[in-house]
């Protein structure tokens, strides 16, 4: 087994050095040769539509290839897909839970893991505006935003801007 070479893994065919015989030397001929050939079936599959059964059965599995993860339902090709993502686990450091605890335990720390939400962590992290804009200020903010200035009265910001408040105060 061969450690995949990084442009095998940019095509999406890491699988292909995890299952390889050669010896693991970098820049060896036979990787040089695998990932060239690798490259031009590639382009040429990638550059036209496939018109025959041969053409959509090598795009077909280029694709299982590439994410055997979508092809382990797969009655035909399960298990090949199942062995081609538990080597490629292993060489990311990732492993099947065996036992009922191990289980038990991976999703214990799924659920304790923090949630991350950017728009929350934004929210969150911005100050309140304390400052009060005149209706002045307001329609030169307006300006600036928009094409057109609205024809509205002083007091309907004044009072805008006071609804605006207890809402926030509510909160």
């Amino acid at each position: 087994m061969s450690l995949p070479r990084r442009a095998m893994e940019q095509m999406g065919f890491s699988i292909c050095c995890l299952s390889c015989d050669a010896p693991d030397i970098a820049g060896s001929r036979r990787c040089r040769g695998c990932i060239s050939s690798h490259v031009k079936v590639r382009d040429k599959i990638s550059s036209g539509v496939a018109s025959s059964k041969a053409d959509r059965l090598s795009i077909e599995f280029i694709t299982m290839l590439a994410n055997p993860v979508d092809y382990i339902e797969n009655a035909v090709h399960s298990e090949m897909m199942s062995h081609y993502k538990s080597l490629i686990d292993k060489h990311q450091g990732k492993s099947q839970p065996k036992t009922a605890e191990e289980v038990q335990e991976r999703f214990e720390r799924q659920r304790n893991k923090p949630q991350k939400s950017l728009i929350r962590d934004v929210a969150s992290n911005r100050k309140k505006n304390t400052e009060v804009l005149n209706s002045e200020e307001i329609e030169e903010l307006l300006s600036k935003i928009s094409d057109r200035t609205p024809e509205v009265s002083e007091s309907y910001w004044e009072e805008l801007l006071q609804d605006v408040n207890e809402l926030l105060d509510e909160d």
